[in-house]
């Protein structure tokens, strides 16, 4: 099975009929499904200014963080993390996703104009440890303001 497919299986794994997801999925002509958070998953959300960064750190220290999704214009940046995560996170400017919340997910491996991966899943359920994306963060965030810039 390769890597995409295994993407596939694990993403569609959360919704409730995972083989129809899959199959609405794979022909739905803009590549998107809409996924429930809080299952396998949930998702912090950082706006684009501080999401871009806060990856560039990650990837300096893991060798591959979780999947990360980019919105339409870049303006907000989303980071897989364990479920449990958005209960209680605590941060000023980061939105979440758990139980009872949906994303927009599109197709790995395949291009569908406004929401993309930064960071494709593999499959594995390889997800960004919090407190390490925390830690991300603030480096990040005192990078923006020792630049003079602000998130």
């Amino acid at each position: 099975m390769t890597g995409a497919k295994r993407a596939v299986e694990w993403l569609a794994s959360v919704a409730a009929d995972p083989e129809s997801c899959r199959r609405e999925w794979e022909r739905n002509p803009r590549g998107i499904s809409l996924l429930p958070a809080g299952k396998a998953w949930d998702v912090l959300i950082l706006p684009g200014r501080l999401g871009y960064p806060t990856l560039d750190v990650l990837t300096r220290v893991l060798d591959r963080p979780g999947p990360v999704l980019v919105d339409f214009g870049d303006a907000r940046t989303g980071f897989f993390v364990p479920p449990g995560t958005a209960a209680h996170w605590l941060g000023t400017g980061i939105r979440t996703a758990g139980p009872g919340t949906w994303i927009v997910v599109p197709y790995p491996g395949r291009s569908c104009g406004g929401i993309r991966w930064l960071v494709p899943p593999d499959g594995s359920g390889t997800l960004t440890d919090p407190a390490l994306l925390e830690l991300a963060m603030h480096e990040a965030a005192a990078d923006l303001a020792t630049d003079g810039s602000s998130w």
